[in-house]
């Protein structure tokens, strides 16, 4: 892999895409520094003691590579163009137009990506004013302008140039960082949101692991022994996310002859590719967003210590959604798992109904051998993406839960969650297979070939 990786860098275009990927990168590390406007740096600290005790601030910290603490104008990642591709994706089946968009080649997927830009800018002012309110009120219950995270009030009625500045100048970073991605999309090496993303993430790593040793340390747990066990967990975690991510189920498929003037086509074989986890890690973001969101709102409401009916029902809602929480631990590792698996399932079928492989395949004269086509196929398909989707569902719920039982199992508290490492591993596995690609293009032997 390092002879691999030496020959890359030494032919001058791979070298060129290589540096240029780079250069976004450090670019997308200059912009998670600089602050929003009329921000309050005296709050910074308390913001980021707040982030502590806020999940979904937290996952969103990761994504955005901890510019979210810096309160910088890239302060929420590229998570809303991440909301737009979701909502378009699951908009398909559902629109007839736009079914039919994503079956026109390069022109409708252009088409595509515009409206889903077009979708972007509504939700991330929307997010951007949700997240930057809620944090607002965390850091500054009182309403106090001395305790506030900006030098004037953050409220777009009474105060409105001021709040929507603040608001633009975050939709605008996001709105560049969307621009990095594309770029590196053309002239670099890898999924240009996806890499991003994974430098949000790999950037933030060294702190998240210093900050969990100094935390277990000063909760005395046996360090040595926590570090080799959750060494071994990673590794193995790391070694399953790569069998599932590349495994794949391979159904045979013939295509019969045709002839068309005098040219003879068909007739050669074939197979579809089936994935055990056809759904990446869409199905964490979901279930982690939805189990975390009722515990958000109760904590809004609740009062430690505090009397009344309303104050309990947020109180069982706060402890039961929250994973420190005194009863909810077990319960919300349960819903999380369950959350996961399902929401695996949902997504798969949705990805797979919009690729229509029966159709596909009657119209190019393909057969699945012993299976009649149309129908039968689809009945078909559907049963074997049952079975393999159940082994990468399954995969997904441990992953799911599986800081939480390293965090017992070994007593190092690491901020990096499962979505996070199925991020870096996917993105590195993608860039490899990119890169492998580029290689065998100029008759090197690529990484995944060794």
């Amino acid at each position: 892999m390092l002879q691999a990786v030496l020959r890359a860098v030494q032919l001058p275009d791979l070298r060129r895409r290589i540096l240029f990927t780079l250069g976004m990168l450090l670019i997308f590390r200059l912009i998670a520094h600089i602050p929003v406007p009329n921000i309050n740096p005296a709050s910074l600290q308390q913001l980021q003691d707040a982030l502590a005790n806020n999940q979904l601030a937290q996952l969103l910290n990761i994504f955005a590579g901890g510019a979210l603490q810096n309160f910088s104008v890239a302060a929420m990642g590229v998570y809303p163009y991440i909301t737009a591709s979701i909502i378009m994706q699951l908009l398909q089946p559902l629109i007839p137009a736009l079914q039919e968009l994503s079956k026109e080649g390069e022109q409708g997927r252009i088409r595509m990506n515009r409206y889903q830009m077009w979708l972007t800018i509504p939700l991330a002012y929307l997010q951007a004013y949700g997240q930057t309110l809620t944090l607002e009120r965390t850091v500054n219950p009182t309403n106090d302008l001395a305790a506030s995270l900006f030098r004037s009030p953050f409220d777009i009625v009474g105060n409105f140039l001021p709040t929507f500045t603040i608001l633009t100048s975050m939709v605008a970073g996001t709105m560049l960082l969307v621009w990095l991605g594309e770029q590196i999309n053309e002239r670099g090496i890898g999924q240009g949101i996806s890499v991003i993303i994974f430098g949000g993430i790999v950037s933030r790593l060294p702190g998240l692991i210093v900050q969990g040793f100094q935390v277990s340390q000063a909760g005395g747990v046996s360090t040595i022994i926590g570090v080799i066990g959750f060494v071994a967990i990673a590794l193995l975690t790391i070694i399953g996310i790569v069998l599932i991510q590349e495994g794949q189920r391979r159904i045979p498929v013939q295509y019969a002859k045709r002839v068309r003037g005098n040219k003879v086509y068909g007739g050669q074989s074939s197979h579809i590719p089936l994935k055990v986890n056809m759904a990446g890690m869409i199905p964490l973001i979901f279930a982690q967003s939805i189990i975390i969101f009722p515990g958000i709102i109760a904590s809004w409401f609740y009062q430690p210590g505090g009397t009344g009916i309303g104050n309990a029902i947020a109180g069982f809602f706060y402890t039961t959604f929250n994973p420190t929480g005194q009863s909810g631990g077990i319960v919300y590792m349960i819903l999380l798992f369950l959350l996961t698996v399902g929401f695996t399932y949902f997504y798969t079928v949705v990805l797979f109904s919009q690729q229509d492989i029966p159709d596909s395949l009657q119209r190019n004269g393909g057969f699945i051998p012993g299976i009649r086509p149309g129908k039968k196929t689809e009945e078909y398909l559907g049963r074997v993406l049952n079975r393999i989707t159940l082994v990468g569902a399954l995969f997904l719920g441990l992953v799911a839960i599986l800081p939480f039982l390293t965090q017992t199992i070994t007593g190092l508290q690491l901020g990096l969650g499962s979505t996070a490492l199925l991020i870096v591993v996917g993105v590195a596995i993608d860039t490899m297979r990119q890169l492998e690609s580029q290689l065998i293009m100029r008759d090197y032997e690529g990484f995944l070939s060794r």
